[in-house]
């Protein structure tokens, strides 16, 4: 069996990538698809073939997927405008007989009010009419999420958001990372959409981790939408990403990624790492 791993470059794919080998997959059974191959150098020193893979050249798809049996589609980096590039990628597995396709979308993407959630629903419906056995990884947020806040929260001892009293259910990326090297390495997953999240916390729960975490006490602070908006134009945000922003924090107020399915440990078979383990590998230099 061989799997392409794509954006294997990027945070999420390379720590496919380790899980994948942890798991006792062979170097030559992987393959490492990156937009720029110089990035994922290291993968290629150990064994992996890593091959240049762009969403939106499908030729590059077209040749990354030659005897491969299994992909692992990870979501493109620009909301809005990533689903072309997710279509090309589906069009190319299908035309390459790929026996499994595995692809990172957002918790309850074909329900859920939150503005992530249309090119993740437009995806998987993709994916269905293409009729590739697949497996879909509903991935909640993660912790990592929160490395500016925490460095913030470093500063001032405060994190602020436009959530009100609302909960994240978020794990850490590795985590993330070996529940689909689970479900590429092992059968019995075609067919199944698995909403992956952590133990659900408000946002005082993630100001106390943080407190642990940098040694003080951080208080979260709740805001408007407008005080929201108003601190991210002053830093100079141009007015879509303000909106974007303004509008995510609305979808997470509403309980989005508010979830309490426990299949990413099932998955993994073990707990989530923690919040303080997983912030603390993000936290600033002292």
């Amino acid at each position: 069996m061989t799997i392409l791993v794509t954006a294997a470059s990027g945070q999420l794919g390379h720590l496919v990538v380790d899980a994948l080998l942890a798991r006792g997959a062979a170097p030559d059974s992987i393959v490492a698809g990156a937009r720029t191959v110089a990035k994922a150098a290291d993968l290629a020193d150990r064994g992996v073939r890593v091959v240049p893979l762009d969403y939106s050249a499908p030729e590059s798809i077209d040749a990354a997927l030659e005897g491969v049996d299994s992909v692992l589609l990870i979501s493109g980096s620009e909301p809005g405008s990533r689903l072309a590039g997710h279509v090309n990628v589906i069009d190319a597995a299908a035309r390459a007989g790929v026996t499994k396709l595995v692809y990172t979308s957002v918790s309850h993407a074909d329900t859920v009010d939150l503005v992530l959630a249309p090119d993740h629903k437009a995806t998987e419906e993709a994916i269905a009419a293409s009729g590739i056995p697949a497996v879909l990884l509903r991935n909640n947020w993660y912790i990592e999420n929160y490395a500016g806040d925490l460095a913030g929260a470093a500063q001032n001892g405060v994190i602020s958001a436009a959530v009100g009293d609302a909960a994240v259910s978020a794990a850490a990326r590795a985590d993330y990372a070996e529940a689909a090297a689970v479900v590429l390495l092992e059968d019995g997953h075609i067919g199944r959409t698995y909403e992956l999240a952590g133990p659900r916390a408000t946002y005082a729960d993630i100001a106390s981790a943080m407190g642990e975490v940098l040694g003080r006490e951080v208080a979260y602070v709740p805001a408007t939408p407008e005080e929201l908006a108003a601190r991210l134009a002053s830093f100079g945000l141009d007015e879509g990403t303000v909106g974007f922003v303004v509008a995510l924090d609305a979808g997470i107020a509403g309980g989005a990624l508010d979830v309490t399915e426990t299949d990413l440990a099932d998955l993994i078979g073990r707990p989530t790492t923690p919040w303080v383990e997983a912030l603390r590998a993000v936290a600033p230099a002292n």
